[in-house]
């Protein structure tokens, strides 16, 4: 991209995706289709479509609409706990998909099949110990979330474990967790990363099919409005606060099982995103909602960003 002064966003990052800006769109479930992929690559990202608990076909099809939309690079996030992992990988590979980022696991045992390939390979961790165990198996870059984000979480805010990945591993890192402006992205450029990746502010894309209930919903989060649930069965989740987190908070006090905390949430996310049942659906957001205060093109938001960012790092305006 052009700078601004002598001060460009050009990364390693974006040197190995051939991207005009350091930007990665979050692979969040039921969110991250063809269409809002398409956008943020078209806009000069990265997008991402999330496979989530999909099975291949159905990838497979989002994949060939995504490309009917754009001709930039776009990749395909695999949720390594779902029991259609091994045959979307494969269908990934077999349809020359640039790059895959993996969550909710370790990617080793796919990494041959990626790198025969030529897939480039980007896993989300949430440790130094893992970040350095997936470069060691030949991860491309790796994306450090922290527990700011939306969705799944770690124990790591975001300003405590990228600089450690950075320290720890040689290939670029991607900042997640809390950034959804210039100044995050800057930030994390100051903290070792060379990019940033983004779920809730992608959210209330114009782009984005999320229901209008469910923008409106984020678009008004204050930043207290994010609640933590599930940590007692070690599977902590961040959401917006509403009736269903309230009924979950209750029952894991009660010290219900897992399996009846599940049952609860069957189906939670989908209601939210795509019926706008914000009071009893998953309304999955990072603690960043209570700075999103605006629906925009992913072109309008991806361009202000990296001009922020930018601006600040030519001003020097951290110090």
């Amino acid at each position: 991209m052009e700078g601004i002064g002598d001060i460009t966003l050009e990364t390693r990052l974006t040197r190995l995706l051939g991207i005009r800006y350091p930007i990665v769109q979050g692979g969040m479930a039921w969110v991250a289709e063809h269409r809002l992929a398409a956008a943020v690559s078209e806009a000069g990202g990265l997008g991402i479509i999330a496979a989530a608990n999909a099975p291949a076909h159905v990838v497979r099809e989002e994949i060939r609409q995504a490309r009917a939309l754009t001709e930039k690079p776009f990749g395909v996030n695999i949720m390594l706990l779902s029991p259609h992992a091994g045959e979307v990988a494969a269908m990934v590979a077999e349809e020359g998909v640039k790059v895959v980022t993996t969550g909710a696991g370790n990617p080793e045992k796919f990494m041959g099949l990626f790198k025969d390939a030529g897939i480039l390979v980007i896993p989300v961790v949430a440790s130094v110990a893992l970040a350095k165990r997936v470069a060691r198996y030949g991860a491309d870059a790796v994306v450090a979330e922290g527990m700011e984000s939306g969705g799944h979480i770690g124990e790591l805010t975001t300003m405590a474990l990228v600089p450690q990945v950075a320290d720890a591993v040689d290939v670029p890192v991607i900042a997640a967790g809390g950034i959804g402006d210039g100044r995050g992205l800057a930030a994390a450029l100051m903290l070792g990363a060379s990019g940033v990746q983004m779920g809730t502010r992608f959210v209330v894309a114009k782009e984005s099919i999320v229901h209008e209930n469910y923008k409106a919903r984020v678009l008004s989060a204050k930043d207290i409005d994010t609640v933590v649930t599930g940590r007692s069965h070690g599977h902590p989740v961040r959401a917006l606060r509403n009736q269903l987190t309230r009924e979950y908070a209750r029952m894991e006090a009660e010290g219900k099982s897992f399996e009846e905390l599940e049952t609860l949430t069957l189906g939670g996310l989908r209601r939210a995103v795509l019926e706008g049942d914000t009071k009893d659906g998953t309304v999955m957001a990072g603690q960043i909602a209570g700075l999103v205060d605006k629906e925009q093109t992913c072109k309008e938001m991806i361009e202000e960003i990296a001009a922020q960012a930018a601006g600040m790092l030519e001003k020097r305006q951290w110090m």
